[in-house]
């Protein structure tokens, strides 16, 4: 079943089979900007300045889970024709509570208000006069930052030509400039591994992926992928699909690019003033080096256009979802809405919000991870419901387990043997039940196939 709505198609007489070369690069600026909020930013730099030495092994796995499973993540939805339908491989209740959950966590639970507070906190705050109040300012600051983010999403057919055009690239040529003052002024030699990056770069490079959030971001963006290519007036859906894989191929390769540029920029920050607290301190330094105090302006606008381009994504494609729920609200209602209550959640109890939605995020990464890995080999494991059931039971059994753990609920002899599982203390103690869960699936499959056949042989004798 799909849900009305959540991969949206049109009829028409008139169907083409490819984009414009620049119809194509600019839904491809669009899906970077869709991906590459604050925390994108700031990311890279505090791995490479925490890395040091180790920062290019450490980049290795922070790409898998930060570009490439984002990427992977946008083609699974486009090929399984929308995230219902991609969930719905597992089990019809599943992809009901796992869509809405998704939709709800990385949207008005976390993403969007956590966009319209981060380029307050990290650009206004520190810069303002002491008798101003800070309530006032981030309350004016996040007024003005949804009213833009609501007017841009408004009319996601023009998001391509918005977005591609006007946002994405002026964030490039920023960036540029950054790149270009680092060229010109070095900022020295990279510094020394700490922490778990000594010993295992890999790893934790591969676990900071994770904070970008973007592989549950991509379950989100399909729909607003396929609009925007819809948009451009391509209507065959193998033609969408391949458009797709393209526009992502391209939006990965500026993402590598761009974070290895940022990763190196904070290895070698690193080597000039020694460990600091977060990525946006790190990136502070840097830019006070490079630039001096302009640098702080050239920041703030920086850290702006990138949250600014990551919440109207999450409000496209969240309105999109629930308006197909509620008939009677349309998406520019669900616009609306979501840009009103992500404005008051960002000035009002987000730290509240964080403790409920980083858990139920933490629980549900490692789902979203292996029902893409899952699209991905669809054709190998036929489309298995077996397959998908048991991987995901698995998986998701052990993520949600420990992720009430991290908020104090213990479960006596059952979280101790959670503790046990291999690869656990590295936040990675699903992958060892999600492939045993894929292997009973298959095992069970291919028995099921061979009783079928043998009954069949015995019927038609």
């Amino acid at each position: 079943m799909l849900l009305k709505g959540d991969f949206p198609t049109q009829e028409g007489d008139d169907l083409m089979n490819k984009l414009s070369r620049k119809d194509l690069l600019l839904v491809g600026l669009m899906l970077f900007s869709l991906f590459f909020g604050a925390g994108n930013l700031i990311f890279p730099p505090f791995l490479g300045q925490s890395a040091g030495v180790n920062t290019w092994i450490s980049m290795l796995g922070f790409f898998i889970t930060a570009v490439g499973f984002p990427v992977l993540g946008v083609v699974a939805v486009a090929k399984s024709k929308g995230l219902y339908n991609l969930a719905n491989r597992v089990n019809p209740v599943f992809a009901s509570v796992f869509t809405v959950l998704i939709y709800l966590s990385i949207g008005p639970g976390l993403g969007i208000p956590r966009a319209g507070s981060l380029p307050f906190e990290m650009a206004v705050s520190p810069y303002l006069p002491e008798y101003f109040s800070v309530a006032l300012a981030r309350l004016l600051f996040t007024a003005v930052f949804f009213v833009i983010a609501y007017w841009l999403s408004l009319t996601p057919t023009k998001l391509v030509d918005r977005m591609g055009k006007v946002l994405t690239p002026t964030l490039l040529i920023l960036i540029s400039l950054i790149v270009l003052g680092a060229i010109l002024k070095p900022l020295g030699t990279y510094g020394v591994a700490t922490g778990n990056y000594k010993s295992s770069a890999f790893v934790q490079g591969f676990l900071d992926g994770y904070l970008t959030m973007d592989t549950i971001a991509a379950l989100n963006f399909g729909i607003v992928i396929a609009l925007a290519i819809k948009s451009k007036g391509l209507e065959d859906e193998k033609a969408i699909v391949s458009t797709t894989v393209k526009a992502g191929i391209f939006a990965g390769i500026l993402l590598i690019l761009i974070y290895s540029i940022l990763g190196h920029l904070g290895a070698m920050s690193g080597g000039l003033y020694g460990a600091t607290e977060n990525g946006a301190q790190t990136l502070t330094n840097v830019m006070t080096y490079i630039f001096g105090q302009p640098g702080a302006i050239l920041l703030a606008i920086v850290f702006t256009l990138a949250c600014l381009t990551t919440c109207v994504g999450l409000i496209t494609s969240c309105g999109q979802y629930f308006a197909t729920l509620t008939p009677k609200l349309t998406y520019q209602h669900w616009a609306a809405i979501l840009s009103l209550v992500s404005m008051v959640l960002a000035n009002m109890g987000l730290n509240q919000i964080l403790g409920i939605s980083v858990p139920i995020l933490n629980a549900i990464y490692p789902v979203a991870i292996m029902l893409i890995i899952l699209a991905m080999v669809n054709r190998v494991i036929n489309g298995s419901r077996a397959v998908y059931s048991l991987t995901i039971l698995f998986t998701a059994t052990i993520s949600i387990l420990d992720a009430l753990g991290q908020v104090g609920l213990q479960f006596g002899f059952v979280s101790t043997l959670l503790k046990k599982l291999p690869l656990y203390e590295q936040g990675l103690g699903w992958v060892i039940p999600a492939l045993l869960g894929l292997v009973i699936g298959g095992l069970y499959e291919f028995i099921s196939s061979k009783q079928t056949e043998s009954v069949s042989d015995y019927l038609a004798e």
